[in-house]
């Protein structure tokens, strides 16, 4: 299988590199080098991978993302840049980017990545990996609420699903109807509900019960 690459870097040297390494490496072909997104998406060539500098004159590599892929939506891009803050990986993941490394990445594992991001994959350097990560675990969705429920909430809950009444739950567990009552309200607040129907339902949608 051969592998269509472009390049988009300003960078005489870094880009002339890249092209004799594609075109040296079996499998890999160059189908087009340029010098700014500009350039790149008046000769926009048919590519299976892009190779996408950030820091480029005119438009930044991260609006070039978008502009290969509103052109060939199943064009894969890899970032390949100095930049390894938070900012700028982040936009660029959002703007549709399939990889990013950093331009210190040893040529085999270029290739290795652009193999890589061709059959699914989303290459990243190391360090890139790393702050991801910990960017994912700093903007991760809160838990479910049945996970902050506790083990009497969820009992009484799974006893709503089941049909009962406040006064039948007090009976069955042998806890007075105020206290079947605390834990309920205390339910509604986690579940973010406001009636029975409500949190049955939930519960049976969620499959917290």
């Amino acid at each position: 299988m051969l592998i269509r690459v472009a390049i988009v870097e300003d960078h005489d040297d870094f880009r002339e590199g890249l092209y004799h390494i594609l075109e040296g490496t079996e499998g890999f072909r160059c189908v087009g080098k340029f010098a700014s997104v500009e350039e790149a998406v008046r000769n926009l060539p048919k590519a299976d991978v892009f190779l996408m500098d950030i820091g480029l004159p005119g438009k930044s590599g991260i609006e070039g993302v978008k502009l290969v892929k509103q052109r060939y939506p199943e064009t894969q891009v890899i970032m390949v840049t100095v930049f390894e803050d938070e900012a700028n990986i982040i936009h660029a993941i959002v703007a549709g980017a399939n990889g990013y490394l950093l331009k210190k990445t040893p040529p085999v594992k270029i290739l290795n990545a652009i193999e890589e991001t061709v059959t699914g994959g989303m290459p990243m350097t190391p360090l890139v990996a790393r702050k991801a990560i910990e960017m994912f675990k700093q903007y991760a969705p809160k838990p479910q609420e049945s996970s902050r429920l506790t083990e009497r909430e969820k009992e009484i809950l799974k006893l709503l699903v089941d049909g009962l009444n406040y006064n039948m739950i007090g009976e069955k567990l042998f806890i007075s109807l105020d206290t079947v009552r605390n834990h309920i309200r205390h339910i509604y607040e986690k579940l973010r509900v406001h009636s029975k129907s409500e949190a049955v339902a939930k519960a049976l949608k969620q499959r917290y019960v």
